[in-house]
């Protein structure tokens, strides 16, 4: 049993010695020379048997969740900070991994507007995991099988869209419970969301970790805002100015002053309850006319101020101008402006 005590310095001297200017194939075993094991071997001192018996033995932690309670975005809004976020359309997980270490306190993965599915969120979330970005999962609808397939994967926070009453947003509440205070299908046992049943203490958790958010982004749901921000399980009431300026007859001018009044009341409505004492927080998103600074300013606590696909829109769009405009050289040997006015008008 000697060889059990073998250190790694010990054994890399033990390997053989090969024969100078043969090649490996003619190498026979004869010709092999290995140090001798008898001086090294009688050097050995068994282990002290009372010694092994002090050994403490070692211990697991069956809580892995890769995000603590304390450190969770219900919790950094209770304690007064304002997030800012950023949406994910491209379902692209190079894109995620580039917005998480940019330093965004969250990311939204956009099964609504967005090409993917369930499979390709669980890879965006794959792609966050090391870097502890808490990400929120945009459903495409309001519906209790969408929203069990996506709290399964382990979002910290979900979104429903279209929430036009207190009865929708009390529903959209149901279906991240389980029994008896919800709807939601259990299967907590093999699921992402609790490390496939390693985390024991999931069921205990769940509620106070998971942050709801209900969009409001139509009419009647304006006038309805206070009752929704209500709702006992409605953390955050999250603003949809493209959608509302729709239902106002406004699709291509969201910024028109109607879509900007309806708005400013909307959110007047969810800052009038407190967050403390069952009221909801208020999030939205950032618009050409109305930058996250404003809203930040008019008491939003979580902004979305872009889109990964619109920021590489962008940047590609900006690329080439920059490149098109170096082609249009006027005589003097300076950019034509004029030139370049249209070129642009075209």
């Amino acid at each position: 049993m000697a060889s059990l005590f073998y250190t790694t310095a010990a054994a890399a001297t033990l390997s053989p010695k090969l024969p100078v200017g043969k090649p490996l194939s003619f190498v026979s075993s004869k010709s092999l020379s290995f140090p001798s094991f008898k001086p090294w071997v009688s050097s050995l001192k068994p282990l002290n048997p009372t010694k092994l018996q002090t050994l403490s033995p070692l211990k697991c932690s069956s809580d892995l969740s890769p995000s603590p309670t304390s450190s969770s975005l219900k919790s950094r809004l209770r304690d007064g900070e304002t997030l800012y976020g950023i949406f994910l359309l491209s379902f692209s997980p190079t894109l995620a991994e580039i917005a998480a270490h940019s330093g965004y306190d969250f990311v939204v993965i956009d099964m609504e507007h967005g090409p993917g599915g369930i499979t390709e969120s669980l890879q965006m979330l794959r792609a966050l995991s090391p870097t502890k970005t808490p990400a929120i999962i945009r459903l495409p609808e309001s519906s209790e099988a969408w929203a069990k397939k996506a709290l399964d994967l382990g979002p910290q926070g979900i979104m429903f869209p279209m929430i036009d009453s207190p009865k929708d947003a009390k529903k959209a509440v149901s279906y991240c419970r389980f029994p008896p205070d919800g709807i939601r299908g259990s299967a907590h046992t093999v699921v992402r969301a609790s490390n496939y049943g390693i985390n024991e203490g999931y069921l205990g958790n769940y509620m106070e970790d998971l942050l709801i958010m209900c969009q409001v982004e139509s009419v009647d749901a304006v006038k309805k805002v206070e009752d929704i921000a209500a709702v006992d399980g409605v953390d955050c009431v999250q603003m949809g100015p493209l959608d509302l300026s729709a239902s106002l007859g406004y699709l291509w001018d969201p910024g028109h002053k109607k879509a900007r009044e309806m708005l400013r009341t909307a959110e007047k409505g969810v800052l009038k309850s407190n967050p403390n004492k069952g009221g909801a927080f208020l999030a939205g998103f950032a618009m050409p006319h109305d930058p996250p600074e404003e809203l930040g300013k008019r008491g939003y606590r979580m902004v979305s101020g872009t889109v990964d696909v619109g920021l590489f829109r962008n940047a590609a769009l900006e690329d080439v101008r920059k490149f098109k405009n170096s082609l249009i050289v006027g005589s003097d040997g300076e950019e034509d402006k004029d030139a370049d006015e249209k070129y642009w008008s075209e």
